[in-house]
């Protein structure tokens, strides 16, 4: 489960950092990202961590989203709240079955939010799936390590199934979230250019194509084909495409 990797974004308290760790070594993860946490290394980590201190010390600290994901192919992230554009919805069981059966061999992320506030609106736009705990409505908030330990323990079970021996699916090339994330600043771009965008309120027109194009997963030959018309609509449109 080497390329699973669990982002915690701007956590607040190292004693979640530690109890993340914690639930991680217990159903066979190791790969821990931190986003700007307010207090690493620290103590209360190593504490809450028990005997998954060595998944602390092989902890990479980040200062940006791009640095946690960038080389991913799919972004998994997590948050109760429901959003204006909502991407596709899925619970921890089908998510880690999903997992199991199509990435089983390529970097994924899932990314867990700030305990006060969760992920933001566009931290969510740059994952391709949407993960929510089923939990009761009168009180739906989860610790921040429990939420890890839910999602880690539904990893393991899909991980140790029959479909973890299915060939992945995802025999081609999976682009990397940076090159999806160049191809959509590309596509923005030449919207722009053609004046779509400011026909067809651009403030929800992006957020929905990048849904839309998460949704398909592209490959990395797909994303050169798409990057590669786009170059030919800015060429024809423009006989300066540098401008």
């Amino acid at each position: 489960m080497a390329d699973v990797r669990i982002v915690l974004v701007e956590p607040s308290h190292p004693g979640n950092i530690g109890g993340a760790a914690r639930a991680m070594k217990t159903m066979g993860l190791t790969s821990l990202y931190l986003v700007r946490p307010a207090r690493f290394p620290d103590p209360q980590a190593d504490w809450r961590a028990a005997r998954a201190v060595d998944v602390l010390a092989e902890a990479r600290v980040v200062d940006s989203l791009d640095e946690a994901i960038g080389d991913c192919v799919l972004a998994v992230g997590t948050s109760t709240r429901s959003r204006r554009i909502p991407i596709p919805l899925a619970d921890p069981q089908s998510v880690a079955e999903r997992l199991a059966s199509e990435y089983a061999d390529a970097p994924v992320a899932i990314l867990f939010g700030r305990e006060t506030s969760g992920l933001t609106n566009e931290e969510l736009q740059r994952c391709q799936l949407h993960l929510s705990i089923p939990a009761s409505p009168e009180y739906p908030s989860l610790n921040l390590a429990m939420s890890v330990q839910v999602v880690c323990y539904e990893l393991f079970k899909a991980r140790a199934g029959p479909q973890a021996n299915a060939a992945p699916a995802n025999e081609p090339g999976l682009a990397s979230l940076d090159e999806v994330e160049g191809f959509l600043a590309h596509f923005e771009k030449v919207l722009k250019r053609i004046d779509f965008l400011k026909s067809s309120a651009p403030r929800q027109a992006m957020p929905r194509l990048r849904r839309m194009f998460g949704r398909i997963g592209l490959e990395q030959t797909e994303v050169g084909m798409l990057r590669g018309i786009l170059t030919h609509i800015e060429t024809t449109n423009n006989p300066n495409p540098e401008d």
